[in-house]
């Protein structure tokens, strides 16, 4: 039986070395944008044969995407899976927002799902198979204080992710979000100021769990909808907030 491809767009941090390592463990070879020092040679040692590109920071670009998605097709000439993590944190009070913090913000994490769906889609829905993880925001289901634009941008693109996943629910391609908060990884520690011990215990105090997620957890998580297990599932947002977001 062939092995299964999936492909990961960040795996420089968040979720994504991780991600990358359970499948592998999990008979997948990989397709892996933005590589963490290590971790393809980490990878190749747990059976995975790999491609790894660069230059996938700006997916709003849809040509970074394509370069990836056809790196990927000329090596295996395949595609079951796809992870995508995509946006740019903004924070601040929407009466002092400007109109380029607004439109960074929609090119990061609405524009980068938009090219990114079209492109996964458009080489999984001829072949009847795939699945497709959109990593956004849970502040797209629950606002955060002082996060207006962020907040109303990953709730856009939870809303494209469930009505591209309607489109094609009956051609073989589920399609799900995950949104993720309280987090302990650079992004979210910077936007929240939490690199103060006094400031994280206030806001890990936001949280349910009384603590901040860790990126292996997430990965775990996003695994099951990757690894071709459980495929009855689509259009679907899952939040990984430690109870903060429903």
């Amino acid at each position: 039986m062939p092995r299964r491809v999936a492909l990961i767009t960040d795996t420089s941090l968040h979720l994504g070395p991780d991600l990358a390592r359970i499948l592998a463990k999990r008979d997948h070879d990989l397709i892996l944008g933005n590589p963490l020092p290590g971790l393809v040679a980490e990878v190749e040692a747990l059976g995975a044969s790999v491609v790894a590109l660069d230059g996938m920071e700006d997916l709003g670009d849809g040509h970074n995407i394509a370069r990836l998605i056809d790196a990927g097709l000329q090596r295996f000439a395949r595609l079951d899976a796809a992870c995508v993590r995509t946006g740019v944190i903004i924070g601040g009070a929407f009466l002092e927002a400007t109109l380029d913090q607004l439109q960074t913000l929609q090119r990061a994490n609405q524009e980068a799902v938009f090219h990114t769906l079209q492109a996964l889609m458009g080489v999984m829905v001829p072949t009847g198979q795939g699945q497709i993880l959109i990593i956004t925001s849970a502040t797209g289901k629950r606002l955060m204080p002082n996060s207006s634009l962020y907040s109303a941008t990953r709730a856009g693109a939870n809303m494209m992710v469930k009505a591209a996943a309607m489109e094609v629910a009956d051609k073989g391609v589920s399609i799900n979000a995950l949104g993720t908060a309280f987090l302990d990884y650079p992004g979210f520690i910077k936007a929240t100021g939490s690199d103060d011990p006094e400031v994280r215990k206030k806001v890990e105090g936001m949280v349910p769990m009384k603590r901040f997620g860790q990126p292996a957890e997430i990965a775990h998580f996003a695994a099951g909808l990757l690894d071709g297990g459980n495929q009855f599932q689509t259009g679907q947002f899952f939040s990984m907030s430690g109870g903060w977001s429903d």
